[in-house]
């Protein structure tokens, strides 16, 4: 492990927090800043586009396939991120992967609390069928929260009869709102995620509603009948739990959940990827899997 590098970026990142008694403009800005010089891969195209009631990048690279399509939904607690903070992540999975990456621009709480930005992931879905991306040709993946909106596309997908993606990759997903995993009370990955956040983006995204219904996590639900799944967890994150626990339901009910617990490494690791060596591990892994289990 390159523990030297991840030291030293969680030396700078512990040197510049969000600023005191920040507001959500306060907290994008700052999101928004430490990951603006964050490189992404050589030769990527970006278009944005509109994918019904929000924007995307729709990203491509030299060679990628046209028809191969990942839509990555971004981390940030529902509060905070965007495609251009996640750049680095959907570049790279483009080049690895080998396809064309659609990153959402999802609508933010507070301003769009429960459940829009659900319901923006699903409509980024229908976006692609509609435009003649083949189901098995499509992979759902996101970071963070956006791995609970990746899963939850799947799940409503499932649900609603509609055909269901070739597979899904989960990096970091935050699912267990509730917070009854055990590292929940062992783990804090700070200064990236501690228990504060993660109330934090509660309070703003669900409120006073249910942290177990289905409209803001799929965690607590049925979750047979998915495509393959890949799980990227660090062990030391506080969300580790979520992943591990996500895997075994998905197993024990018939499904494919490939599940691997990266040593050492803190939440959604892969945004230093250009840095850590293993966040673009993580990356490689993840696009390998895009390319066996895609047509």
């Amino acid at each position: 492990m390159s523990r030297e590098q991840l030291d030293f970026i969680l030396k700078v990142s512990a040197e510049n927090p969000p600023p005191p008694n920040a507001g959500p403009p306060q907290m994008r800005e700052w999101f928004e800043a430490i990951n603006a010089q964050t490189p992404i891969a050589d030769g990527a195209m970006i278009e944005t586009i509109s994918v019904g009631p929000c924007p995307a990048d729709l990203i491509r690279l030299p060679g990628s396939d046209k028809n191969r399509l990942v839509i990555y939904y971004h981390g940030g607690g529902f509060l905070f991120g965007s495609p251009r903070s996640h750049r680095t992540i959907a570049t790279h999975l483009a080049r690895t992967g080998g396809a064309t990456v659609l990153s959402v621009d999802y609508r933010l709480a507070p301003e769009h609390p429960a459940p829009t930005a659900h319901e923006d992931a699903y409509a980024a879905y229908l976006w692609a069928l509609d435009h003649g991306y083949a189901p098995a040709s499509i992979v759902l993946s996101g970071d963070s929260a956006g791995g609970n909106l990746a899963l939850a596309t799947a799940v409503r997908a499932r649900d609603s009869g509609v055909p269901l993606p070739s597979s899904l990759v989960l990096m970091s997903p935050a699912l267990d709102l509730a917070s009854e995993g055990e590292s929940h009370r062992s783990q804090a990955d700070a200064p990236l995620v501690n228990r504060g956040l993660m109330d934090l983006f509660n309070a703003v995204y669900v409120g006073s509603g249910d942290l177990r219904s289905p409209q803001v996590t799929p965690f607590y639900g049925d979750v047979s009948g998915l495509p393959p799944v890949l799980v990227h967890v660090g062990s030391w994150e506080l969300l580790r739990d979520d992943s591990v626990t996500l895997a075994e339901r998905i197993n024990s009910s018939g499904g494919n959940a490939e599940l691997k617990v990266w040593d050492g490494m803190c939440h959604s690791w892969q945004l230093f990827a250009p840095m850590l060596e293993e966040g673009m591990a993580s990356i490689e892994e993840a696009g390998a899997f895009i390319r066996h289990h895609t047509a």
